[in-house]
This record gives structure tokens, sequence and C-alpha cells, in this order.
């Protein structure tokens, strides 16, 4: 019979003002007993909703089962029939928009801890599991994969399965994409991504580092060295910024860099050259997940005072409530319904202060959420030494402007069908260089369903 308690088995967390002081993992997850626990508070409905919530569609209530049983090696290989990355989406998945959404005990109170369960029983396995090779039958079919992270990994993966030489072409010197330059080590041990692709690797998938496609190879080069179909899963790594004055002075990031010097390039280790600014006083711009890291990573690097300034409310923080919650435990300052007109600086050009001005919600916007007015003569200045500007990314453009045949919109994102071919035969994409930045899950769902049209592609 089943756990009726409406509340979710507690994860263990470090105290928010000790890890807000180092880059160690914040959750500790679950004991075998606690897992075993929040198991059996699963119904194992038969007609699965939690499973349509899944991009990947993870075989949710017969995972949770065998942890309930004790199997927990077999919850592990259960979850890996369908997810490439069962470490990484266990920590990082949005969870309660998604599986946990559709969890029928969140009816009536707190949904089946589906993620915390799916993270015990990658992280056990790991711990506990014996690794073989498989064996896999080649099929004398070769596709290549541009961009190591969530999307590409995940396509490349499901092809090796299926007797595919698998290359993935990766831009950075590390494979990983944005589980290793963009979520923090406090969310996202970077040894769990590096056991997560070592795993690919004993697929028979080939990782090519450094190689930026565009200018080392294009993709019709690719193409000519006896690929048979190509994959893009380049990502967004472009950023975005407001434009305003004083954007250019010294102390001023984009996300995307300060986040990739903390974690692809360790500034946080004292024993990296890594160049960061370790400031005392800090301003991020922005409400989504992106900014919650930023804001928690200069916490950690040491800051008095780190504030979030967002248009809007709480309400309508496009982050995870999850990481709004830890952030206010590790004492971030939120500044909501105010933006900055213009960031103010010294003589030497360093970051002295943004000035804000105070914003109400009023009627909504094209996204459905109300749009934010400003509230006339209601200026003011927060003190700060750096501002870093967390409002999204867009493609870069390098890849679509040295491809011949291949579109893109008006956003700079590859255009692509329902079996995410784009308008060049035989080119596939998915992920954030197709939908803009979005999340992790979502992008593996794209590998995942072109690895499905690749193949069929390949064997019509």
């Amino acid at each position: 019979m089943a756990d009726m308690s409406p509340i979710k088995t507690p994860a263990i967390e470090v105290d928010p003002l000790i890890r807000n002081k180092n880059f160690e993992e914040v959750s500790k997850g679950y004991t075998p007993e606690m897992a075993q626990k929040e198991a059996n508070r699963c119904l194992n409905c038969k007609n699965m909703p939690c499973v349509s919530g899944c991009p990947v569609n993870v075989k949710i209530p017969e995972f949770i089962k065998l942890i309930a049983q004790g199997d927990f090696i077999g919850a592990y290989q259960k979850i890996s029939e369908t997810s490439s990355l069962p470490a990484v989406c266990g920590r990082v998945c949005p969870q309660e928009c998604q599986c946990e959404g559709k969890c029928v005990r969140g009816i009536k109170g707190e949904s089946v801890g589906i993620g915390r369960l799916e993270r015990f029983a990658a992280d056990y396995f790991m711990e506990h599991g014996e690794i073989k090779t498989p064996e896999i039958n080649k099929n004398g079919k070769k596709v290549a994969v541009i961009g190591a992270g969530p999307s590409g990994l995940t396509c490349a993966g499901d092809l090796a399965k299926q007797g595919y030489e698998v290359t993935i072409f990766e831009a950075f010197h590390t494979a990983g994409g944005v589980l290793i330059y963009g979520i923090p080590e406090f969310r996202l041990p970077k040894d769990i991504v590096k056991r997560e692709i070592e795993g690919l690797e004993r697929l028979g998938v080939k990782i090519m580092t450094d190689m930026v496609i565009g200018k080392v190879l294009t993709v019709d080069e690719i193409m000519e060295m006896g690929y048979d179909a190509v994959f893009i899963g380049s990502g967004a790594g472009l950023p975005m910024f407001m434009g305003i004055e004083g954007e250019g002075s010294v102390g001023v990031y984009s996300a995307n860099e300060f986040l990739t010097r903390i974690n692809l390039m360790k500034a946080y280790l004292d024993h990296y050259d890594t160049p960061i600014k370790h400031s005392k006083s800090v301003a991020v711009v922005g409400g989504g997940n992106v900014a919650m890291d930023a804001a928690r990573c200069a916490k950690r690097l040491g800051a008095d005072h780190v504030y979030i300034i967002y248009r809007r409310g709480e309400e309508e923080m496009p982050a995870r409530k999850e990481e709004v919650h830890h952030a206010k435990e590790e004492e971030i300052e939120f500044k909501l319904l105010c933006n900055p007109k213009r960031i103010i600086a010294d003589e030497k050009g360093a970051v002295t202060g943004v000035e804000c001005i105070k914003m109400e919600l009023g009627e909504p916007d094209a996204s459905g959420r109300r749009r934010p007015v400003e509230i006339k003569d209601s200026e003011f200045i927060i003190d700060v030494d750096s501002v870093i500007m967390a409002l999204g990314t867009t493609p870069n453009p390098l890849i679509r402007t040295t491809t011949k045949g291949i579109e893109a919109n008006k956003r700079g994102c590859l255009v692509v069908d329902e079996g995410m071919q784009t308008t060049k035969k035989g080119v596939y994409a998915g992920g954030d260089a197709v939908t803009g930045a979005a999340t992790v899950i979502l992008a593996m769902g794209a590998g995942k369903q072109a690895a499905k049209s690749i193949d069929e592609f390949l064997n019509k």
C-alpha cells in the first residue's frame, strides 16, 4: 500500500550560511532508506501522467517501483533505457513543471519527488554499479554531432546505441556544453558530468574538442568527409544586453562570461589564474535560473551584498522556485519591480553603481505576463562595483552564416521541421540552437527526436 504522506521526503541540504561560502554541492540527496520511503508515495498510476510530462519519456513509475523494492541498480538501468544523463537530469530538470507537475499526488499535497529519486538511482549506480562496455554491432554509417551539450550528447548516445559511428565536434576544450560552463558546481558537480560523458564514450562516441565549426571546419566540409548526416546542437551562447548607458564599463559582465570563467575555467579555485573580479557589491539583472546561478556564485566569491534586479514580481520570475528559495536562504537580496536605467562609472571607467527605476505591472504582453511599466520620478541608485547581465542568450550566427542552404528565423534560431531536419537535407538541429535558451531536458528531448529522425532518414 502506498505511503499517503502529503509531503515529500526532504532531501539533505547543507546549511545556507555555510554553503554560500563554498562551491560544494548544496543538496546531498537521499539515503537508501529515504529513497525507499519516498518511492512508496508513488501510486503507480495506470495511465502514468508523469511520463507524459517528461521530454525523454523516462519510465517513471517503473523505476520508482524498483527503488521501492530496493533494486537501486535496476532502477538506474530502467532510467537509462531512455535517458543518457540520469544524474544530470535528477539535479537540474525543472521537474515541478514537467513530470512532477503531472503527478496525481500533487493534487492534494506535494508530488512524488521524481527528480530526487532519479538522482538517487544515478548516484547509487555510480558508487555501487558495475560498469560494463556494451557490445554494439556497427552498421557502417557515420553521423557528425556539432556541440557536446545536452542535445548533442543525447543524440550521440542514442545513435551510438543503434550502431552508428558518431563523432562529436566541440568548440571548447572540454565536453559538456552548458552543463560544464553554465551550471555551477554547487548545483551540478563537474565530476558527475564527466562520468556521464565517459558512459557515452564507452558506447563508442568520439569527442573532438577545440573544433569551432564555422572556422576550423564548416558543416559542408564535414559532410564531404564521409558523414551520412549531421546534427547541430551548438546551443545559444550569444549573450543579450540592454543597450543602456555605462554597459561597457569595467566590471560589467554577461552572465555567460561570468559563469564560464567560474565553472569551466575554475576561477573559484585559488590555484587557478583565471581572472575574475572579487566584488564587494554585485547587481545581477534578470530573473531566470542563470541570474540565480550568477548571484549565488558572486556571493560565494566573497561579495557582501548581491542584488537580483528584476522588472517584474516574484510570481512572474522564470527561475525555478527551488532556485529562488535557495538564493534567499543564501542572503541574496531581491530588488523586484525595478529596472536598470544606466550603469554609473568613475573617471577610470569602473562601475560604482546602477541607477534603477521602479516599475508596476500593467496589461499582459505577448508572453501572457503583465507588462512592466515605469513609475515616473521613482529613480534610485544602488551602490555596486560589478553588474552581471543575465538577460538571456541567442544562437551564435557562425554556423548558420557558413553553411549553404540552411535557414534561420528572425531570432537567429535554425528552422527545422517536425523531425528536427533543417532546410538542408541530411542536416538536423535541436536544443537551444533551434529554440533559443531553454532547459537541459528540452534540449535532450530534441536530441532524442533528432536521433530517431536521422535513423529513419538513413534507413529509407
